[in-house]
């Protein structure tokens, strides 16, 4: 065989050879072919794969097949989409590469115990991820480049807590065009994404004298739930419904701050309404109480025109959250909170004390990025894409398990499956990581521990065929769940 080029190769640079007749599908016997020569040491790290046209052309299959063998292994870690379109091997493999075999469809390894990882895995529907692979390279070193062209010397210095001028302006103008904000540029400080930006907050509303916070029940449990039992606070859980958080059982809670995704609630995906959103106003007018708005993934609407933010309705009782983390990429750490105004110095001196301030060319850089218009570009080539992932979705879960009930499908990049009475949710995680599937329940997330059992399905990362791939195992699970 022939070595492997530098830009372009033939199939059998790969050593791929297709049996059309093994009943596997043909996307997944390239997927196995590349992997094991990854794991070999025959494909080492930063060799270029051939274009997928010219891999197609080669193996007689259709461009769609290879591409999506390549986003699969991109998913896995072991292959990097580099701009300009070519997809290399990985600089670093994922850690069930050591093991020096190949795993794929009547593997060995395929039928083993999963590992804690999520390589060790035929499907992840992990959540909480958005597609690295697409992060649009080309545009953010137009935007570096401007940067370091242009920007003044000063702006190099220290800066205070609250970051760069620049990017206030940008991200205030964006705030308010998109998310129906009231941004007041003197009033955001720039942090390290929401684990910061909720830390810091945190840390001034105990200053402060609050002694309760509030959280949706189910919600995640970092973050704000970790951090805010450390700080000594007493967390209590609000039940969340289909519409989102029940707002009769916050007036009960006694609370003196409540952290909400009215947007797209994490996990069941519902929607705050119109009127719920103006009665937690009135509990935080009343109270003088402080909400935290966790705007994580608004960006991505399918089914219905956007949400506005809450914090526009009540700038002065309203913290509103958001990062680049679900739409860029969360190495980016980026992430920005609008304060009221009787908070900001005391937010502002937090970040000082935690870090001095976050990195300034990163910060101009994502200024010029937005004023360019990129980061709308980017939006709006997204969304096509993670849409049909989740009809993917949607599609399996009506073929294989009807009787399962999504929610939340209209928004963001996870959906949420209620399961029937008759299913044990543990039962069928556990049964689904027997077959190679990795699918988290909702039942680690709730604070009171009581509530009807689901699966969370993150898609953002996963082929159309992987994710119909994925609920045909969880059906086989199920099954065997059910045969008991």
């Amino acid at each position: 065989m022939g070595r492997l080029r530098t830009n372009s190769g033939l199939a059998e640079d790969l050593l791929i050879e297709l049996d059309r007749d093994a009943g596997v599908p043909l996307h997944r016997q390239i997927e196995a072919s590349i992997r094991a020569g990854i794991r070999a040491g025959r494909l080492r790290s930063g060799a270029s794969l051939p274009p997928t046209r010219t891999l197609a052309a080669d193996l007689g299959v259709s461009r769609g097949v290879v591409v999506e063998s390549y986003q699969q292994l991109v998913a896995e870690g072991y292959l990097v989409s580099r701009s300009g379109g070519y997809t290399q091997v990985a600089a670093s493999m994922p850690p069930s590469a050591a093991a020096g075999s190949a795993s794929g469809p009547g593997s060995a390894a395929s039928t083993a115990q999963p590992a804690a990882g999520s390589a060790g895995f035929r499907v992840d529907f992990g959540y909480g991820r958005t597609d690295v692979s697409q992060f649009p390279r080309a545009a953010w070193l137009r935007s570096v480049r401007t940067v370091l062209t242009t920007t003044p010397n000063d702006r190099f210095a220290y800066l205070d807590g609250r970051g760069v001028p620049e990017l206030h302006a940008a991200l205030c103008d964006y705030l308010d065009r998109v998310r129906g904000t009231s941004c007041v540029p003197a009033n955001m400080v720039i942090c390290n994404g929401y684990g910061q930006g909720i830390s810091l907050l945190i840390q001034v509303l105990v200053q402060r004298g609050v002694r309760r916070i509030a959280l949706e029940d189910p919600s995640s449990n970092d973050d704000a739930r970790v951090l805010a039992g450390a700080a000594g606070l007493e967390v209590v859980g609000i039940p969340v419904g289909q519409d989102g958080v029940q707002v009769d059982a916050l007036h009960r809670a006694d609370a003196d701050a409540v952290v909400l995704t009215p947007s797209h609630q994490w996990p069941t995906g519902g929607v705050l309404s119109a009127a719920a959103r103006a009665e937690v106003i009135r509990w935080a007018e009343r109270r003088g109480a402080i909400v935290i708005e966790d705007d994580y993934d608004a960006e991505y609407r399918y089914d219905r025109s956007p949400v506005g933010a809450m914090q526009g309705l009540a700038p002065d009782h309203v913290v509103y959250c958001g990062t680049a983390s679900k739409t860029l990429a969360p190495g980016l750490r980026l992430g920005w909170l609008v304060v009221p105004p009787h908070l900001v110095t005391d937010v502002a001196e937090a970040k000082v004390l935690a870090d001095r301030g976050s990195p300034v060319i990163d910060q101009l850089t994502f200024a010029d990025f937005l004023a360019r218009g990129e980061f709308d570009r980017h939006l709006r080539r997204m969304r096509p894409v993670y849409r049909r992932r989740r009809d993917a979705l949607l599609a399996a879960l009506r073929t294989h398990l009807p009787d399962l009930e999504p929610g939340g499908v209209a928004a963001g990049q996870h959906v949420v499956a209620w399961l029937p009475p008759d299913l044990d949710e543990a039962a069928v995680v556990a049964a689904a990581a027997r077959h190679g599937l990795r699918i988290h329940g909702v039942g680690p997330y709730r604070i009171a521990g009581t509530g009807p059992g689901g699966l969370i399905f993150g898609y953002a990362i996963l082929g159309e065929s992987a994710i119909a791939e994925g609920v045909a195992l969880l059906a086989t699970a199920i099954r065997e769940v059910r045969g008991r």
